[in-house]
């Protein structure tokens, strides 16, 4: 993939549970970013580099990628030849449902050379160009998220210990779902969980990597990216998507996604097509 040195992005068709991309990129690919999902891939070619909690890592072929929910990280090639890999991004609540609501599973340095971690990913890294038979996908997330269980160091000394109350975390994101583009408060969620908004919050970011704020950001910026896809203009975008602007959603495009709007835009062949 090295002769082609203009940057790309290819979405595997099919899913509405997992995003699945394969793609190439030949210096800078993302400013330092975080998501609230998994990222989890591999690199087919190249050195792929990239900073997270605090060092430099390099992915090469054969090493799997395991990128906890919300951890700053970026990405660049690690050598002139650039990189070309595959990455899904998982949603902590997919994890949660088959373990059953427990401390997130925390790949402590980024990238393993763990055997049943990089047998887990197969299924979902194969066949980009096709999308998944469902109980295909549902069998593969169930080996991937018992792997990770498995290879797990732990995030915070003894979280897992810990009492917190996955019913009512779970129904506090339903909520978020069914109101994101409204001004949601901590308060309400509380109401709609019956928990108290500060035990709520703590088991919010303990089982789903992130806080319920950050939470509504993403889905708000997942709609976007919807959008944007569909030929809505930036502006229209973001005020239907929840954001009080086009700036403020441009601001956490960047944070989110390490990219801004117009640069994604081009990696997916939209940007002459779409208006500010």
């Amino acid at each position: 993939m090295s002769k082609h040195h203009i940057d790309w992005i290819h979405h595997a068709p099919g899913s509405g549970r997992l995003e699945r991309i394969e793609a190439y990129f030949s210096g800078n690919a993302y400013a330092m970013h975080r998501h609230d999902t998994y990222a989890i891939g591999s690199t087919l070619a190249g050195v792929q580099s990239f900073a997270y909690r605090g060092s430099e890592r390099h992915s090469l072929p054969g090493d799997t990628m395991v990128l906890h929910p919300d951890e700053a990280h970026d990405g660049q090639a690690g050598t002139g030849e650039g990189f070309h890999y595959r990455m899904i991004y998982v949603e902590p609540a997919l994890i949660q449902q088959i373990l059953g609501g427990q401390a997130l599973p925390f790949i402590k340095h980024g990238i393993s050379a763990d055997p049943r971690l990089h047998a887990a990913t197969q299924t979902l890294l194969q066949h980009m160009d096709s999308p998944m038979d469902t109980l295909e996908e549902q069998d593969a997330l169930f080996d991937l998220a018992h792997a990770l269980q498995a290879c797990s160091d732990k995030l915070a000394g003894h979280a897992n210990k810990q009492h917190f109350d996955y019913q009512a975390a779970e129904r506090a994101r339903a909520y978020i779902h069914s109101a994101m583009t409204d001004n949601i408060s901590l308060d309400e969620l509380a109401r709609h969980s019956g928990r108290d908004r500060w035990s709520l919050s703590r088991d919010f970011r303990l089982l789903f990597g992130t806080s319920p704020y950050r939470y509504l950001t993403m889905r708000r910026l997942d709609l976007v990216k919807s959008l944007l896809m569909q030929g809505y203009t930036l502006v229209n975008a973001a005020l239907t998507a929840g954001f009080s602007d086009q700036s403020h959603m441009s601001k956490h495009f960047v944070k989110t996604f390490g990219l801004t709007p117009l640069r994604w835009l081009n990696m997916h062949g939209k940007s002459s097509t779409i208006r500010l």
